[in-house]
């Protein structure tokens, strides 16, 4: 589903919109953690060892909120705590961000496990469905 935006965009170009959404330093990094460490929590978040700082964090969930990539709700077990899931339109990234997994692997030094590299460039159809398929269930519960 298109998302009803002001379309203030720099240009109406499909990449320049998805730079502008996605492009700043943390977003996809954010969602990497969402979605490959299962992290759910601010905490979790503040803690990845990125060295992201609180304020840009909370902008970024936020942000991410509002652009229906993820939802944030209040924990069952500490009211205090909000717990974020990727939404179908954040899971839908999952192909891209393989992707470019990918591409880092073939071009940069990095710091991933080789095992995960392995697989991902072995079969990422059967990675994107398996990291899918631990948040489809919670999906439909909704």
């Amino acid at each position: 589903m298109k998302s009803e935006s002001s379309g203030d965009w720099r240009s109406q170009c499909p990449l320049n919109i998805a730079l502008e959404l996605l492009g700043d330093r943390w977003t996809l990094l954010i969602l990497r953690d969402l979605m490959f460490k299962k992290f759910t929590t601010y905490k979790e978040f503040q803690n990845s060892g990125e060295g992201i700082a609180t304020n840009i964090l909370a902008d970024r969930l936020k942000k991410l909120v509002e652009l229906g990539l993820i939802t944030g709700e209040r924990s069952e077990s500490d009211a205090r705590v909000m717990t974020y899931q990727p939404t179908e339109k954040g899971l839908d990234l999952l192909p891209t961000m393989v992707e470019l997994m990918i591409w880092t692997d073939k071009y940069e030094k990095h710091a991933a496990p080789p095992h995960i590299m392995r697989q991902m460039k072995r079969d990422p159809q059967q990675l994107i469905a398996a990291v899918r398929e631990q948040f489809t269930g919670k999906l439909n519960r909704k």
